[in-house]
């Protein structure tokens, strides 16, 4: 039996946390505005629960037979982390939106793939939330129903709070401080990673 309730606080701590994902839509928040930040929060909550309905129905248990495999995602995950902060640091004004746009649904899916954070989440739930009998499809399924239901309010907040950050940033020196931030912590989520593995 599914504990619904488990699942949730669980995927609501992940998904309100700090993380990659928080901080670029934080990042996006602000550059773009919450309009244009919707697709990266359906991307993030889609990729998401498309990760764990994968490593819920079996990939989970091969990335455990496969041990190379965790380096490597770690290793790439990590490795884009570094160029994300590097990315943010770069990062143009707020608002010009010459050359930039922000994550389209297909890539903050795709990035979940990369996300160490994600990977961490998704071995999680699959070891310690899926049912050991019945129907492994309907639980996956239900599962990430929970997931989209939880993780895109949460990381919704963060784009919020970068939106309400935007005319504060229109300032150049408080959009320089704002963008080392976002790199730092970027950087520091990657170094922790990489520190703590």
């Amino acid at each position: 039996m599914l504990d619904w309730l488990a699942l949730g606080a669980y995927v609501l701590v992940m998904s309100i946390t700090p993380g990659p994902n928080n901080v670029m839509v934080l990042a996006s928040g602000a550059r773009f505005g919450l309009r244009r930040t919707l697709p990266h929060l359906t991307g993030i909550a889609l990729g998401f629960a498309a990760q764990n309905v994968v490593v819920s129905t079996g990939l989970g248990v091969a990335l455990d037979r496969f041990q190379p495999a965790h380096a490597w995602l770690r290793w790439i995950g990590i490795g884009y982390m570094f160029y994300l902060a590097f990315k943010l640091l770069r990062a143009g004004a707020v608002g010009s939106t010459h050359a930039a746009r922000p994550l389209s649904i297909f890539e903050a899916a795709v990035f979940q793939a990369v996300n160490p954070k994600a990977w961490v989440a998704a071995l999680t739930v699959a070891s310690v939330f899926m049912p050991k009998s019945g129907s492994l499809p309907l639980a996956a399924a239900s599962m990430a129903l929970v997931l989209v239901a939880v993780n895109f309010p949460c990381t919704s907040i963060w784009a919020v709070c970068g939106s309400a950050l935007s005319s504060w940033l229109d300032h150049p020196r408080r959009r320089f401080i704002f963008n080392v931030t976002m790199a730092l912590l970027m950087a520091l989520t990657g170094l922790s990673m990489l520190l703590g593995g």
